[in-house]
């Protein structure tokens, strides 16, 4: 289980005295929710009686429709390793794993909706290292695309047309 890519909206950890820990504390939250989305696709998978490759298959040239992909929600509870209550959105594609953390007061449906509209934009900013399950995502892409659809972390409604449009902007 390997994060390839974070971003956090809201408050960001500080820079001044005690912001190394705060980061440190970032960085362990992540791992907890990777390893925890890890766990629910390797369920799903098994569940569907399909077994589960780290492999990572031919990367798509164009965005792909995930109406299908499979995928979840579940809750962590507040203590470790948020202070708060906090629901995990997840999709799984081919070899990798899209999540979304969403704070209490969220639209989940919506949480859905951006995250299977995100998902297939973000593989086209992957690049394969070679032969395998080694990738590396392009954090530059990431960031344009993630300010597209989340502005300041905020899940818009989009519609198709709009889309569109920003794909061949992209």
């Amino acid at each position: 289980c390997r994060v390839l890519y974070a971003r956090t909206f809201g408050t960001t950890p500080g820079t001044g005295p005690g912001g190394s820990r705060q980061r440190l504390r970032r960085k362990e939250q992540l791992l907890v929710v990777a390893r925890q989305v890890a766990s629910q696709c390797q369920l799903l998978q098994s569940s569907l009686g399909r077994p589960s490759s780290p492999q990572l298959p031919q990367l798509p040239d164009e965005p792909m429709s995930l109406q299908d992909a499979p995928g979840g929600l579940f809750q962590m509870p507040p203590g470790d390793p948020f202070p708060e209550r906090v629901t995990v959105v997840w999709l799984s594609v081919l070899a990798l794993a899209f999540a979304l953390v969403c704070e209490p007061q969220e639209n989940l449906s919506l949480a859905e909706i951006t995250l299977r509209r995100l998902a297939p934009r973000l593989l086209l900013s992957l690049r394969l290292l070679g032969p395998g399950a080694d990738v590396l995502l392009r954090p530059d892409a990431a960031d344009g695309l993630l300010d597209r659809l989340l502005p300041h972390g905020q899940m818009l409604f989009l519609n198709e047309r709009f889309l569109q449009a920003m794909d061949r902007e992209l």
